[in-house]
């Protein structure tokens, strides 16, 4: 059975690595990142382009899902609220395919240092900081299994994500 692995948690959380991580672990698959849907200059958020990215993301995933090569679709993206998990799901030919869904999640502390590396390095705006730390308490609300990255690596942290869909589905 095909399977499709979701991945949400805020800004800086380590959510890239730890899905190409998983993607060397779950071959064959395919992964794609929510962002590489949204990205265009200037970066824009109305209601045309957030129904743009949707759109964008459930085409990519709806064609990886029917390869008969892959057998594990990983997708990566903020995902901070239930509606935007269910709204995908709704949208993707599920009927044999098995979803697995997961949030990374990192303390205060360490998301901010995370994301203030990544400012300094250019790979992030000056206001991300405070952007992705206002979403990380909306993740309680998410219906998924959660793990905290504070001490982990993306290997450890993709590691464990495998062994929890080997003890099964949602």
């Amino acid at each position: 059975m095909k399977r499709l692995i979701l991945v949400g948690g805020p800004m800086g959380v380590g959510k890239s690595a730890v899905c190409s991580a998983l993607l060397e672990r779950l071959q064959p698959g395919a992964y794609l990142d929510g962002d590489w849907c949204w990205n265009m200059r200037p970066f824009t958020v109305s209601e045309e382009t957030k129904t743009m990215v949707l759109d964008n993301i459930c085409a990519i995933l709806t064609r990886f899902l029917a390869c008969e090569a892959l057998e594990n679709v990983i997708f990566g993206w903020v995902l901070h609220q239930q509606e935007i998990w269910d709204e995908i799901c709704r949208r993707l030919p599920l009927s044999n395919v098995e979803v697995q869904r997961f949030v990374l999640l990192a303390s205060p502390e360490a998301l901010r240092r995370r994301v203030e590396r990544d400012v300094a390095a250019g790979r992030r705006e000056p206001g991300a900081v405070e952007r992705s730390l206002a979403y990380l308490p909306l993740y309680g609300q998410v219906e998924a299994r959660k793990l905290c990255t504070d001490n982990l690596a993306p290997g450890a942290a993709a590691d464990w994500i495998a062994a929890q869909m080997r003890r099964g589905g949602e």
